[in-house]
């Protein structure tokens, strides 16, 4: 999957809005959304938000995870744990990014939202970063990542099989040379 595929699965999150206009229920092939009355809060998926926000036909409320004093907390929170810490929601990046271009003048306190958000991200990218060298260096065969989201799983999708597949030539090389030792050793022992 690359980023713009989970960007994708990311835009089917719901947010609230408060649309500008009166509609009946819109039957979807994701499911019915509605029906609209103006200013009264309805949830619909983010790319919904984002069509209807284009067409100044409402305004995105921020998603509750999307508070200030919370996201700094989180961001202390993973600076502090070893393991990776549970995300408010599984496409924080992905829904943070397209709620923060579409609806900046919308949710409050968005360039501290913007700037803690990348914090968290950079400090969780960090982590993966060292948790993939460790676990390469260890030459293990199978680890366990909980609470990663997709998009952090695919920021280290192209590293890891490049580097796993390095450290298999390296092993089949020294077993290769080991083996070829023996075998000469072996030999020699004989005469």
């Amino acid at each position: 999957m690359n980023p713009s595929e989970v960007e994708f699965l990311g835009e089917k999150q719901l947010v609230s809005i408060v649309p500008n206009f009166n509609s009946d229920i819109i039957y979807l092939i994701s499911g019915s959304v509605g029906p609209f009355r103006a200013g009264l809060p309805v949830r619909v998926p983010i790319w919904l938000a984002v069509c209807l926000k284009q067409k100044q036909k409402c305004r995105i409320v921020s998603q509750e995870w999307m508070d200030i004093e919370d996201l700094n907390e989180r961001k202390e929170m993973e600076k502090m744990s070893k393991l990776f810490t549970e995300m408010p929601s599984s496409h924080y990046m992905d829904e943070s990014q397209i709620l923060l271009n579409v609806a900046n003048d919308d949710i409050p306190d968005a360039d501290g939202i913007r700037i803690a958000v990348k914090d968290i991200w950079d400090i969780r990218m960090s982590k993966l970063r060292t948790s993939v060298d460790a676990f390469v260096k260890s030459e293990g065969v199978h680890a366990r990542l909980d609470h990663l989201t997709a998009m952090e799983i695919n920021g280290i999708r192209p590293l890891l099989p490049h580097a796993l597949d390095q450290m298999l030539r390296i092993q089949s090389a020294n077993s290769d040379e080991a083996n070829s030792q023996q075998s000469s050793g072996s030999g020699s022992l004989s005469m």
